[in-house]
């Protein structure tokens, strides 16, 4: 019995063991295959590996014709203005006052080479401080760039170096992007040379940016920092569509808004101060704002497209064509006008000089009325600039005092003897008048498109005023004029 018992626990104490011993040899056996390399490879669609080749082989085609610009401007300084304080001789009694401080600043860009013989497109405001300019290839060699030209309106400048048979990049028509496409942007950010972003056109025509005189900007969400200002933004044919110029930014860094000029606008630009040395925009002589819906009610108009003449420069094209103040300008030879900005890009791209026919709209009727282009004066503004006042729901004219004008007030305001209206005295903070920025010293000269040439008028018209109704005023604010919406509660 004994026997037996002994044999059952070498028996149970072998298994024990022998099951110890394949537990360890499996484990280190499986462990060995657990760290070996993986030798599968990734099932990717053909179309994805193409679609991935097809970005490579632009970039290839595009960078070549991408430029680095480094400019150097030398900043001097009188040492005696900054020492001629007595007090400065305790600490350093041997300052050399006669002696001039000057030191170099640096800044960095972008540009894009567009034609064999060394033209090169960047932003104004890379090299327009700049004493010295170098522009930097794509094979590392280096030339003193010259500006030929540059327009501040746009921020574009062309640059030219002593070079020949170089790569350039083909133009694309910025016309037809359309929101979604792809898009590359190629430069030196942060002297990080020929850096490759992509991303897609967020949106066309962006204008109000407060960038340049004349946007109509295209907003792409490709990175773009600062050093890409003048590089290229290409489209997948590698054709240029536009100029990087800024970001919307709240650090400095990309935060997925960027614009750039699109191409045809840069096209013009460059040829005119390539064949001229300045470029030269189209005028028709008026004075346009922006219709809010307000606006539009009063004027006619189911859609707040189009821009509202609110003055007309005298013996200018427009004068002599008819346009009135208080016409709707809907069509622009052809082209549907969709705001202020749309327009004067519209004109000032127009060939001076030409006759063109304009479509608007006066008292619900539709007119076409022909117009000449010409030459846009020096200092002429034509949009009333951000001085459109926010209409809000109010209680009508409160807060509002106004007063005849007189020979000393227009002597004082700097308008024309002839000038007509009511002057604005006080403007209640917090009113209506307030909410809606008119402004001491503004002239009311209209109320609902009924002249105002006293206090008799105004009083009269206003009294006439019923609750919850929209009055249209038309005011003179040191020589522009524009219309005002008040909105009674």
């Amino acid at each position: 019995m004994k026997k037996k018992v002994f044999i059952s626990i070498v028996i149970l104490l072998s298994g024990f063991f022998l099951g110890g011993l394949t537990f360890y040899f499996l484990g280190k056996i499986t462990e060995q295959q657990r760290y070996l390399p993986y030798t599968g490879i990734p099932n990717v669609p053909r179309q994805t590996i193409e679609t991935s080749r097809a970005f490579s082989e632009i970039v290839s085609a595009v960078s070549p014709a991408v430029v680095n610009i480094s400019t150097t401007k030398v900043i001097r300084r009188d040492a005696k203005s900054l020492f001629e304080d007595p007090f400065f001789d305790l600490f350093s009694p041997f300052h050399d006052f006669g002696m001039t401080k000057k030191w170099k600043e640096q800044s960095l860009g972008s540009g894009v080479i567009v034609s064999p013989d060394g033209y090169i497109i960047t932003n104004n405001h890379v090299v327009e401080k700049g004493d010295e300019i170098k522009v930097t290839l794509f094979d590392r060699r280096t030339f003193k760039g010259k500006i030929v030209g540059a327009d501040p309106k746009t921020d574009i400048a062309i640059l030219r170096i002593d070079a020949s048979s170089l790569p350039t990049l083909s133009w694309g028509d910025s016309e037809k992007l359309q929101v979604g496409e792809f898009v590359l942007a190629i430069g030196n950010p942060y002297s990080l040379s020929h850096t490759v972003t992509m991303g897609i056109i967020s949106a066309v025509g962006r204008a109000n940016v407060g960038i340049a005189d004349y946007e109509d900007f295209i907003q792409t969400d490709a990175a773009i920092n600062p050093g890409n200002s003048g590089g290229p933004l290409v489209n997948i044919r590698g054709e240029l569509i536009g100029i990087n110029t800024a970001i919307f930014s709240r650090t400095g860094g990309y935060q997925g808004i960027g614009f750039a000029v699109p191409s045809n606008m840069v096209r013009l630009v460059m040829d005119q101060l390539v064949q001229r040395g300045k470029v030269t925009r189209g005028w028709i002589g008026v004075t346009i704002q922006e219709l809010t819906p307000e606006l539009s009610q009063k004027f006619g108009l189911r859609q707040s497209s189009g821009a509202l003449v609110s003055d007309v420069v005298k013996d200018s094209p427009a004068g002599k064509a008819g346009i009135k103040r208080g016409d709707v300008i809907l069509d622009f030879n052809g082209k549907e006008i969709k705001d202020v900005s749309n327009l004067r890009n519209i004109v000032a791209q127009s060939k001076v000089g030409s006759e063109i026919s304009m479509k608007i709209l006066r008292s619900g009727q539709e007119y076409t009325i022909k117009v000449f282009i010409v030459e846009l004066p020096r200092e002429v503004a034509e949009v009333v600039p951000d001085q459109m006042p926010n209409e809000k729901e109010a209680e009508l004219l409160a807060g509002l005092t106004v007063m005849d004008l007189t020979k000393e007030i227009i002597k004082q305001l700097g308008f024309n003897k002839d000038e007509r209206g009511v002057v604005v005295v006080r403007v209640e903070p917090g009113s209506p008048a307030d909410e809606a920025e008119i402004k001491k010293g503004d002239i009311i000269k209209e109320i609902d498109k009924k002249g105002i040439d006293n206090m008799g008028d105004f009083n009269r018209i206003a009294s006439n005023i019923k609750e919850n109704e929209t009055v249209l005023l038309f005011i003179n604010r040191g020589g522009k004029r524009f219309y005002v919406i008040l909105k009674a509660t």
